[in-house]
């Protein structure tokens, strides 16, 4: 008889944490449901969480490593050994080349990988190599080099669930479950705030699920949100609508900000944008009249250009009308396994955007989103001292979300060495030389700490609920499985080559942190379990992990923290008149909008969109999730089917200045006319795949990071792109 068990646990396709009940059949996950005993949550899951069963058990995982033959197939090999022959041949690169021959980088599909990243970094310290990469700097880097520019508000924003209203650009955070809405139940979150009267403005080309409830959608022209929150800030200092008194006390910049946002009046953002100026209108008096709220950007802002100046005006926004969190009230966002910390009314200074490292490529640098990523298929190719030779991959897939595809697989395809930690054999496991499989989310221990951390990142990210959660492995791996941790593989490397680790707290963000790093070093003379690990990561937490444990559902510890006074002798002030910021918004002004020769070269404007079955490439290609969808659709507005004497199933190229792509278009009458829509992440490499649109279409051909890149994070535009739309005759031919 087959033994079948409940156990809670935690879901990790994304940093919302969500809690979820794992059914487990001999050890084998065969459903995820969300849990009902997590109050604030309500029981819900995404259909990417309620995904990991399947996702674990499907015939594709692997369970064991592989290792590139000679002829480029692969076979697999122990994974001790694999640790030993990757081990030697790193040594003989660094020996070579020396340690900046050797790079890092870590994806967004992290949570389930958490400690491979951390003890990852840990080991590059250790040999000496800077180049360690994120996907902070390709997904949203503006949200850090804003906060960099303008400072951060020690004491947070207001909370979502005290405000009156809520303005969001480019968020849609009911698919998303990241900015925008409190990512426990965002969905119910926003239901619940606009029926107890939250006015919810959006700033969205496309009526989204948050956009449908929203009291005014400014349903603008893709790119353009620089302009319209320029306006809204002229709007709201020309009546009159900001608060003097908080601004006065915890600003500078007033008049340098005034100055810049002149150029931007009702008419010129009405025609510009595309949207009415009533619209307008009411959107800046509804957010500044409110008593209470908060603005945030997100990802589709930061895809498209000029996003440093997006992020950088909505910070403004929020200061201009005191969107801050004030003594004697609580703190929204209250530590529960990161460190206690005394939350005050009081401004954190801006802080440098710019590092010590120097990238060898396009006068990129170091920035406060760290090392450009998209800068490093450029490192790979460029000959001379410090090429790139080298490059562990931990929760990333660079040939199906780095922009200039053609570029990235020329480039990884000339490394000497690409160790991906895959579960799967994914487009850029397939050009690895080896991929080390791992244990999968839901058998190893978690916690919530990592949602909790993201509050680092941006105000109005993380938990508002003081929620906390630990749960131990719910699955077993396969029998017969040969798999290794992650952590482990570079702990092993270090004790090969002499290294001595210390772990670094994760919470450790330098001058926008309340607490200093967590520094502990490591025993090297046995290999820590990823539950050991934990115990030192939250050695310092608010609640001991201890107590943490003992609420397997998760629990809300509602211990009080009280936003203290200003501390006496603060000199720290936000920013608001930033000059570089202000140069931008002059050519944004300058620029000649009317007359551009994209508009009629390249018509429409493709936009990002997120597919709620999938994270980014994870999940991609699971029948079950995709429920045999396995394309890439263009999505656009029937009005502009019909115009193009298309209709749903079509095949079209869709084609930039860049290069093109065969997709499927499907009507969607939630885009504005003039845009269409499609998902990043989808897609493998090689030309054959190129030739079938239904394989997946990868926007990623359509971009270049040589032109059009912002300066500072180094991130193409990946949104808002000027694209042509043509029917393709497959008896023609394929995609040149």
């Amino acid at each position: 008889m087959s033994d079948v068990e409940v156990h809670p646990s935690i879901c990790r396709i994304c940093t919302a944490a969500c809690p979820v009940l794992v059914t487990v059949e001999d050890g084998r996950p065969i459903k995820v449901t969300g849990n009902r005993a997590s109050a604030p949550y309500d029981g819900y899951s995404c259909p990417k969480g309620r995904a990991m069963a399947v996702h674990h058990t499907d015939s594709g995982r692997l369970l064991s490593s592989q290792r590139r033959r000679p002829d480029g197939g692969y076979e697999s090999v122990p994974s001790l050994q694999a640790v030993d022959e990757i081990t030697e041949r790193l040594q003989g690169i660094i020996n070579r080349h020396g340690p900046e021959s050797v790079a890092m980088y870590v994806g967004s599909g992290m949570p389930p990988q958490f400690f491979g990243a951390i003890i990852g970094g840990a080991f590059f310290e250790a040999i000496k190599s800077p180049m360690m990469f994120s996907a902070s700097s390709i997904d949203k880097p503006a949200e850090r080099i804003a906060m960099a520019l303008h400072g951060k508000w020690q004491a947070g924003l207001h909370s979502f669930s005290s405000s009156d209203t809520w303005l969001a650009v480019g968020a849609n955070p009911v698919i998303s479950n990241s900015s925008g809405a409190p990512c426990n139940n965002p969905g119910m979150r926003l239901k619940e705030a606009v029926g107890r009267g939250m006015r919810l403005i959006v700033i969205d080309p496309r009526r989204t699920e948050t956009a449908r409830r929203a009291a005014i959608h400014l349903q603008a022209k893709p790119g353009e949100d620089p302009t319209i929150l320029a306006g809204l800030i002229r709007i709201i200092i020309d009546e009159g609508l900001f608060d003097r008194e908080f601004v006065e006390r915890n600003a500078v910049g007033f008049a340098a900000l005034k100055a810049a946002v002149a150029p931007f009046d009702t008419e010129y953002v009405s025609e510009r944008a595309g949207i009415a100026q009533d619209q307008l209108l009411a959107a800046a008096r509804t957010f500044a009249g409110a008593k209470r709220g908060g603005a945030i950007a997100s990802t589709g802002p930061s895809f498209s250009p000029r996003g440093n100046v997006t992020y950088y005006l909505v910070a403004c926004l929020n200061t201009l009308c005191g969107r801050w969190t004030r003594a004697g009230e609580p703190e929204p966002q209250p530590n529960v396994l990161l460190p206690a910390f005394t939350p005050r009314a009081q401004p954190q200074a801006p802080y440098p955007v710019f590092g010590d490292r120097a990238m060898r490529v396009k006068g990129l640098r170091q920035s406060a989103s760290g090392l450009p990523a998209a800068a490093l298929a450029d490192e790979m190719l460029l000959e001379g001292e410090g090429q790139i030779k080298a490059l562990f991959c931990i929760g990333g897939n660079p040939m199906s979300s780095w922009p200039d595809h053609r570029k990235t697989e020329t480039a990884l395809r000339g490394l000497e060495l690409l160790v991906q930690f895959d579960p799967v054999m994914s487009a850029t496991a397939k050009l690895a030389h080896y991929v080390i499989a791992s244990r999968m989310a839901l058998e190893v221990p978690a916690t919530s700490y990592l949602g909790e951390m993201t509050k680092y990142m941006n105000p109005g990210r993380g938990f508002e609920v003081p929620w906390g959660q630990y749960t131990p492995p719910a699955a077993m791996p396969p029998p017969g499985a040969d798999l290794i941790d992650e952590h482990e593989v570079f702990f092993r490397m270090a004790q090969t080559m002499g290294l001595e680790l210390n772990l670094v707290g994760a919470y450790g963000h330098g001058a926008h942190s309340e607490s200093p790093p967590l520094v502990v070093p490591l025993d090297m003379t046995r290999i820590p379990t990823i539950d050991e690990l934990w115990e030192l990561m939250t050695q310092n937490s608010r609640i001991p992990l201890e107590e943490v444990k003992r609420h397997p559902d998760g629990a809300a510890f509602d211990e009080p923290v009280i936003v203290q006074p200003r501390e006496e002798g603060c000199t720290a002030m936000l920013q608001i008149g930033d000059p570089l910021i202000m140069s931008d918004l002059a050519a944004i002004a300058a620029e000649n909008f009317r007359n551009c020769a994209a508009n009629r070269q390249y018509p429409y404007r493709l936009v990002s969109r997120r597919d709620n079955n999938v994270m980014n490439s994870i999940l991609v290609g699971l029948p079950v999730v995709s429920r045999n969808k396995t394309y890439n659709p263009v999505f656009i507005h029937p009005d502009d089917l019909a115009s193009l004497g298309l209709s749903d199933g079509d095949l079209v190229k869709v084609r930039s200045e860049t290069g093109e792509v065969l997709g499927i278009v499907e009507a969607d009458d939630s885009l504005r006319p003039g845009v269409i829509a499609m998902s990043h992440g989808f897609g493998g490499h090689g030309r054959e795949q190129e030739r079938d649109p239904y394989l997946g279409s990868n926007v990623n051909l359509l971009l270049s990071n040589d032109e059009d890149f912002d300066p500072i994070t180094g991130i193409p535009r990946m949104s808002s792109v000027p694209v042509a739309l043509e029917r393709y005759d497959s008896s023609i031919g394929a995609v040149a």
